[in-house]
């Protein structure tokens, strides 16, 4: 017999009436009255439950002193047990241990794979809720409509056709209009007109092709008309939420929100209203024809409307949130940059993906040049301009402006690059003789956004404040 604790013969055995196993007496004694459990099964033990085993053993000599050799092996003996019992414990705490470890392992995989379904049904759930078209509030002068195809209607794409045919023959003969701005004049430009603060938080800057009219909101939900020759407000448009971007298309005053809603504005009354995006719309652009807006927004979605019947025309959803959008100068093409660094040019006819540009961050602003070939783009809190050429498909130039850009336009005759920023603003100039950039004016004038004026002979900027003011030769 081997007792079941410390694996050799018992000197005075005892068995379990419960589950059989033998034990020495005293190791099984001292583990009962610490545990209260057999240590085999791990079932509840007390010492009525130990029948005492009979069998022929030599009897104990006196108990000796620690002097001896007999006292000095009582010892070990006793240590023995001890370690044995011991021993014994930690085999139990270590499989207990194990179980645990083991449990927990497996409510951990559990817990992933709960948040991994999770997570994609969230995914999913974005995508569709990007997807989603919602009918443009009715107009006017017409019913919005759905639109489930993805290309744009017969007579829009004759119209985009049209217009790319026109003005690419006559682009690159173009003469520089006379009475355009020369360098000299506009290196002397200071700021000689401001406006009081109208609308808090202004983003945006719009000016009419008269030159006189400057559309701008504010963060309180009313978008205004300044007059720039008599340095006031002589329209107030509600909107019902914080203006993002502001344009115009010939007399029509058109506004985006932060709800997701464009609307159309002509004389001071609301012609049209556009809610399809599902998110902020974060930027306006107008087709050189004049008869297709366009809007992007949070929503990763772009949105073409016909102007000349109030309907939404066409939306595609993207792969990333859109900030900032362009036409190209001919009509052929739509720029849009993204949160995810890049530019992206889609064809207008299709709305397919022509080509996408790698930024070095989200993107602030995108603008094409008047000559086609260049697109100028600021980056979300650089203080340069990259300047692309889209024959090469690369960057042949940063510009450097000093300071944060918020904002960036092209002039008609695509020498002149406007910046707009915290800490100024700035024009670059090309000399398309000398094909050197140089940079005429930098004036320290904070603004947001900044339009150029008639010919050249003045730039519109505004603050955050919603003051405008104006900057011209004296």
């Amino acid at each position: 017999m081997l007792c079941a604790i410390s694996g050799e013969a018992p000197q005075v055995p005892v068995a379990s009436a419960k589950s059989g196993n033998v034990f020495e007496k005293r190791l099984i004694e001292a583990y009962i009255s610490e545990h209260g459990k057999d240590p085999v099964t791990n079932e509840d033990l007390t010492t009525d439950a130990l029948i005492e085993l009979k069998s022929s053993r030599t009897l104990r000599p006196r108990p000796p002193t620690l002097t001896s050799i007999p006292s000095l092996l009582s010892v070990f003996q006793n240590e023995w047990d001890a370690l044995a019992l011991e021993t014994l414990t930690l085999r139990q705490h270590l499989t207990q241990t194990r179980q645990e470890l083991s449990r927990a392992l497996y409510e951990h995989d559990a817990a992933v794979r709960v948040i991994t379904r999770l997570s994609r049904e969230r995914d999913e759930a974005r995508e569709a809720l990007s997807r989603i078209t919602v009918n443009g509030a009715p107009a006017s002068n017409g019913d919005a409509m759905q639109v489930d195809g993805q290309e744009l209607p017969g007579h829009l794409v004759a119209k985009v056709e049209a217009t790319q045919e026109r003005l690419s023959k006559t682009r690159r003969k173009r003469a520089v209009p006379e009475g355009w701005a020369t360098p000299d004049v506009i290196s002397n430009f200071t700021p000689t007109q401001k406006s009081k603060s109208l609308y808090a938080g202004a983003q945006t800057v719009s000016v009419d092709a008269s030159g006189d009219l400057a559309l701008f909101g504010g963060s309180d939900g009313t978008a205004g008309v300044l007059s720039i020759s008599q340095n006031k407000l002589v329209q107030e448009l509600p909107v019902g939420s914080p203006v993002t971007d502001t344009l115009w298309a010939g007399s029509k005053a058109i506004v985006g929100t932060s709800s997701g809603i464009v609307k159309i504005f002509e004389n001071g009354v609301e012609i049209s209203s556009f809610s399809a995006h599902a998110g902020a719309v974060t930027a306006l652009a107008l087709h050189p024809s004049g008869d297709i807006l366009a809007s992007v927004g949070v929503d990763k979605s772009y949105i073409f409307y016909d102007l000349t019947s109030s309907v939404q025309a066409l939306q595609i959803s993207t792969n990333s949130a859109l900030i900032t959008a362009q036409f190209h100068p001919d009509g052929h093409l739509f720029a849009a940059g993204g949160a995810d660094s890049q530019i992206k040019l889609y064809e207008m006819k299709t709305g397919a993906n022509a080509a996408n540009f790698d930024a070095t961050g989200p993107l602030e602003a995108v603008e094409f040049s008047e000559n086609g070939i260049w697109l100028a783009a600021a980056v979300k809190g650089s203080t340069s301009v990259s300047i692309w050429d889209l024959r090469k498909a690369s960057q042949i130039k940063v510009l450097e402006t000093g300071g944060q850009v918020t904002s960036v336009r092209w002039d008609y005759t695509g020498q002149y690059l406007a910046t707009a920023g915290p800490t100024g603003v700035t024009v670059q100039h090309y000399s398309k003789s000398s094909k050197e950039w140089s940079e005429p004016l930098r004036s320290a004038v904070p603004a947001v956004s900044v339009e150029w004026g008639s010919s050249a002979h003045n730039l519109v900027s505004l603050d955050g404040e919603g003051v405008i003011t104006v900057l011209r030769s004296v």
